[in-house]
């Protein structure tokens, strides 16, 4: 794959919001390119960043055909730029892309993509701790048509965020709400995808807990409304005992986080166990009203870990780990963020640096 690289007319010094917030700024390239039936995909850009012109029938209005990928640069104690895992978000790009009827994207090309515009955008990579250069990886059915069907052109495009912490309060307990009305996913469903349906489909039960003074909500399985699936937008563990930690199994409803996946493994060098299983949510909070359950946390690439410091339920309280965040939660957390920016060795062979492609000038506004 070959990039174009067009000339962007403002090239003044880089200048960051403090606070940044979380998925607001955006900087000022974008990676393009587009696919066609019977041509494949072709016009690999990257240039100013524009607004996306679309006819008002496109598919993707219509019909929904959209998945994205999210992921991250580190401002690494070098200079340069580390990427997390970016061949994970490829390989679940392309099973999102297959579950909607879209084309995949040639691996190493996802990650060219990547690297090419993080080394053009590397002085908007912020510094301090949860801070980092947010990715964000689109894919898009462009065709006008209000046919019912797969789409015959596509736009795939990646924009970049300067980003704090995703909550403001950085690693501290968040509340979670037990959603028992409506569910994320269901079997057979498109619980698996990165699709932007999933999480159309989450934001009146967010919105209404929110409103009730919690964070997220802890989805529920959508056959029995009992078996604990995510929590918010993100995958959720127990600790037992302050000694192993579980999270609900995959059942294909379920995103396979790439941050999950990635506790499980760094887990047990750290000396603790680790299991998949089915949670009943009753089970759960009795286990954590008895102190089985030292800690519970969540897990995702925007929030890295997230300790949970309550649940609650039919207008009821349910505080884990007295209400703090726990011992087991703040060392899987330090352990994969130092990892992440560079700070330790990586054993496991997730980082990879990228190279400024530009001069970088960092400041504050």
């Amino acid at each position: 794959m070959q990039i174009h690289i067009e000339p962007i007319t403002d090239t003044s010094p880089v200048t960051l919001p403090e606070p940044l917030g979380f998925g607001n700024l955006f900087t000022r390239r974008v990676f393009t390119r587009r696919y066609e039936a019977g041509r494949g995909w072709h016009d690999a850009s990257i240039g100013p960043r524009n607004n996306i012109a679309l006819d008002p029938g496109a598919h993707v209005l219509h019909c929904g055909q959209a998945i994205f990928e999210g992921t991250k640069a580190y401002l690494r104690p070098d200079g340069r730029l580390g990427l997390f895992r970016p061949e994970a978000n490829a390989e679940r790009f392309n099973r999102s892309a297959e579950r909607l009827a879209m084309p995949g994207v040639a691996p190493a090309e996802f990650i060219a993509a990547i690297e090419a515009l993080v080394a053009l955008e590397h002085a908007w990579a912020p510094r301090g701790e949860g801070a980092s250069l947010y990715i964000r990886p689109v894919m898009i059915a462009t065709e006008a048509t209000l046919e019912v069907r797969a789409s015959r052109s596509y736009l795939h495009y990646i924009v970049l965020s300067p980003a704090g912490p995703f909550f403001a309060s950085g690693f501290q307990p968040v509340a979670v709400r037990v959603e028992e009305q409506h569910v994320r996913a269901a079997p057979g469903g498109t619980g698996a995808a990165k699709t932007i349906g999933n999480y159309a489909g989450s934001l009146a039960a967010t919105e209404a807990a929110r409103a009730a003074g919690y964070q997220q909500v802890l989805w529920l399985d959508a056959q029995e409304r009992r078996f604990v699936e995510e929590a918010g937008a993100m995958n959720v563990a127990f600790v037992y005992g302050g000694t192993e930690v579980v999270t609900p199994a995959l059942s294909g409803s379920i995103l396979p986080g790439i941050t999950r996946d990635s506790v499980l493994r760094l887990a047990p060098d750290l000396g603790y166990a680790v299991r998949e299983a089915r949670l009943d949510v009753d089970e759960v909070l009795a286990d954590i009203t008895a102190g089985r359950i030292t800690e519970a946390f969540c897990m995702g690439t925007a929030a890295v870990i997230v300790p949970i410091g309550r649940f609650g339920r039919h207008a009821r309280d349910v505080v884990v780990g007295g209400g703090v965040a726990g011992p087991v939660a703040t060392r899987i957390y330090r352990a994969l963020t130092d990892i992440q920016y560079g700070r330790a060795d990586d054993p496991y062979g997730w980082t990879r640096a990228v190279e400024p492609a530009v001069s970088v000038v960092h400041g504050a506004a």
